[in-house]
Parts: structure tokens; C-alpha cells; sequence
């Protein structure tokens, strides 16, 4: 398919976008049939509003697995797609759901609201900067639903926890720490090889500029390599992050940016920090995030999960709060004394329920009724790629929200976008 006929075609679909009746299921296609994509598919399945139609991935042995899921729940099997763009010119296509790669969230999201889908797109919004303003534009331009699968936003103890912070829980507000100490085992070094059978890899690199075929640039491992992911901070460090902003008050780009740290340790082909330090300014406040794949303590007096710390800490003027995937806690006063504490039941599914927002918000074509709309998931994921800036260029940064600039430094502003490779251009 060229690139004008696929744009004819998305012209076409934009001005025939369905109107859902009170009885209409909404139809689903899932691009990106990993393991986040198979978590899609079968939330999806188990939402009586929605109907898994179209299964999308370059690798054929992907696709297979995901019809055989469709099969063995007694479904009828989807349509199957190599290539995303047939996908969203497809008439049996409602929304899209983007489990992909980082570097393909932008470009499929675009593509998709320009072909008249609605869309919901897995966290990170985006793979750099530039695309997150660009999704913003475009998801507003075409009128379509776009939700960022930031699900904390749809989890009802977190959004309670939140909400107390904002209302002063614990006082004013003048710090939050995001904290992603999670154990990661060397990816270790692999040859170059041909590509596998049944794997489109140039259309898996899409954005990214060519590179031949290694088996720790694929599947989950993509993650650590720039020119397709964003390191474990844009990984599952852009939860916390976003919840860090949430609290206050979704505030806008940060006036500072600086991040130290280092693949520390291991010898192999991993590009980007396992070990990370990052501050945000906000002039009378501040966010910080850290990153700590290798061996390590959990900060002083927090939860291990699994060998495992990850959540967030809120300071404020009278005590402190915790906030991880098991419930919150409130401390108040010089002593730190537990003030509160909740804990997660287990029955509230923040997957599900997000996935459910998303679909009402395709019936009610109101933007504003999101969770997670495209313009928050994208400022999000912003405080990510600042601090991957200033810990690829070695210095603090300071942003000029006037101009959406790094104010007099040509070689930040760099990293504000990529060099794409035709014809996936954003």
C-alpha cells in the first residue's frame, strides 16, 4: 500500500466514522500482539461493550497465537493484518488499541485518527517529544477519542490517593518521588542473523533507521535501545512519573531538567541506564525519579514486592505519603506517624476499567470524560524524554515553554525528534 492511497483511503473512513448505537458493540483492532497486546485482546474480550475484530502484528507467529486465543474463548476469529495502515482502512475496524513498540506509538496513533478510529495507545504517549505535540494536534484536528494507557488514572485507591494529596493530606505539597527500582537481569550479547521467518523486520523498525537483525533488539528488549524505546524510566517509570504531575495538579513542563546515572555493571548490548537519577524544577517545587535495575535496598522503611519498589512518595509541609500497586499510606508529623492507610483490595482492575472509560468515551465523543486523554498521556511522558535528554547530553537543561525549546542549546533540542526513516515520518 503507498502512501497516497492509504491517505485516500483514511479521507474516506474519517467521513464515513461510525455513530454507536445504545446496542452497537464497539469494534477492536489490536496492533502489536506481544505481551502487552495479548493483555489488550483479552480485556478486551471480557468487556461485553467491545468485540475483537482485527488482530495486527509483523510477525505471523504473533498473529497465530492471538487467533488461537479468539478460538479457544469461543469468539469469532478476527481479521488479520501485516501491516496497521490496512488495518485502519478496514470498515470493520471502530477503534484501534496500540500495544506496539515505543518508536511506533506516534505514527500508528496519528495514522489512526486521521482513518477515523478512535484510539487507545499504551504508555509511553510517545517516543520522543515532538510526537507527543503532534499526537496532541492531530487527535483534536480529526476529532478523535485518544487514551494513553497510563491505567493508575482509572485505579479507584489510587485516584482517591490523589485526590487526598491534592487536597492536602499531608499538607502543602513541595516534593514527589517516582521510583522504579525493579530488577533487571542482563539482556547479554547476540550475533547479527537473518531475519526469522515470518517477521516483517523493516516494518517492525518503521521510525528507526535500519539495522540489521539481532535477537536482543526484539521482543521485550527493545526497551533498551534509544532508537526504539526510552529505557526503564519510559518504560514503567512514566506510571510514577505521571502520577508525580497528577498530584500536582497535572502541572505543565517543568522550568529544569537534569538526570544523572549509567549502565552500570553489566557488559552487553544494552544501551540505555540501568541506574538513573532525575530531578525536575518547578521553581517552588520539585520532582524527582530514580531508577535502579541492578541488586539494590528499597528506599528506607518501603514495601518489597518481589525484590521490587516501585510507586511513589508525596512530601508535603505536615508528613509524607506512600502510594504503590498495594494501597497508600499517610504519615503526619515529626514522628511520622501512620495517619491512614489503605490498602488494594485486588478487585479493582485498572486495566479493565481504563478500556472501559476509553469506550464511553467513544460513545459520548466528549474528549474531556478521558482519564488519560492524548494531551495528558503526552505531557507525561515529556518528563521522561527531559530527563533522558539531559542524561544523553551530560547537563542540566532549561526549558522555554514559549517556544517549546531548550533555551539556547541547539544540541537538546536535537533530541526533541529523530531522523526518521521514510516513509514513517511524523
Amino acid at each position: 500500500m503507498t502512501r497516497r492511497s492509504f491517505y485516500v483511503g483514511a479521507a474516506a473512513a474519517l467521513s464515513a466514522a461510525r455513530v454507536f448505537g445504545a446496542n452497537d458493540r464497539i469494534r477492536i483492532g489490536i496492533v502489536g500482539l506481544g505481551g502487552r497486546g495479548s493483555d489488550h485482546q483479552s480485556t478486551y474480550m471480557r468487556i461485553p461493550d467491545a468485540q475483537v475484530t482485527g488482530l495486527c502484528d509483523v510477525n505471523q507467529a504473533a498473529r497465530e497465537r492471538a487467533q488461537a486465543r479468539m478460538v479457544k474463548a469461543g469468539v469469532a476469529k478476527a481479521l488479520e493484518f501485516n501491516d496497521m495502515r490496512e488495518m485502519f482502512a478496514s470498515k470493520n475496524i471502530d477503534a484501534v488499541s496500540i500495544a506496539t513498540p515505543n518508536h511506533w506509538h506516534a505514527l500508528a496513533c496519528i495514522w489512526a485518527c486521521e482513518a477515523g478510529k478512535d484510539v487507545y495507545v499504551e504508555k509511553p504517549a510517545s517516543y520522543n517529544i515532538h510526537e507527543g505535540f503532534r499526537m496532541v494536534e492531530v487527535a483534536r484536528k480529526t476529532q478523535r477519542m485518544v487514551q494513553v494507557g497510563m491505567q493508575s488514572r482509572s485505579t479507584p485507591f489510587k485516584m482517591r490517593a490523589i485526590k487526598l494529596a491534592q487536597d492536602g493530606v499531608v499538607g502543602k505539597l513541595y516534593a514527589a518521588k517516582g521510583l522504579c527500582f525493579k530488577r533487571r537481569k542482563s539482556i547479554g550479547k547476540a550475533p547479527l542473523e537473518p531475519v526469522p521467518a515470518g517477521l516483517d523486520w523493516s516494518l517492525f523498525l518503521g521510525p528507526a533507521q535500519m539495522k540489521e537483525y539481532s535477537k536482543t533488539r526484539y521482543a521485550y528488549n527493545w526497551h533498551w535501545f534509544w532508537d526504539t524505546g526510552n529505557g526503564d524510566i519510559g518504560n514503567q517509570g512514566v506510571h510514577e512519573m505521571d502520577l508525580c504531575r497528577w498530584a500536582f495538579g497535572d502541572a505543565g513542563f517543568p522550568q529544569t531538567a537534569v538526570s544523572t546515572g549509567g549502565k552500570f555493571v553489566y557488559d552487553d548490548d544494552q544501551e540505555t541506564p540501568n541506574t538513573q537519577l532525575a530531578s525536575l524544577g518547578f521553581g517552588a517545587r520539585e520532582i524527582m525519579f530514580e531508577v535502579r535495575g541492578l541488586l539494590t535496598g528499597p528506599e528506607a522503611g518501603l514495601p518489597v514486592k518481589k525484590g521490587n519498589t516501585v510507586g511513589n512518595i508525596f512530601f508535603g509541609s505536615d508528613g509524607w505519603m506512600w502510594v504503590g500497586d498495594d494501597g497508600f499510606q499517610v504519615y503526619k508529623g515529626e514522628s511520622s506517624e501512620k495517619a491512614m492507610d489503605e490498602k488494594n483490595r485486588g478487585d479493582e482492575d485498572g486495566t479493565i476499567l481504563h478500556m472501559k472509560n476509553f469506550l464511553s468515551a467513544c460513545r459520548s465523543r466528549n474528549y474531556k470524560e478521558l482519564n488519560a486523554d492524548v494531551e495528558i498521556g503526552a505531557t507525561s511522558a515529556a518528563y521522561c524524554h527531559l530527563a533522558n535528554i539531559s542524561y544523553r547530553v551530560g547537563r542540566l537543561l532549561h526549558w522555554d515553554d514559549s517556544s517549546k525549546h531548550f533555551a539556547h542549546d541547539a544540541g537538546a533540542d536535537a533530541l526533541l525528534t529523530r531522523n526518521y526513516r521514510a516513509p514513517y515520518v511524523v
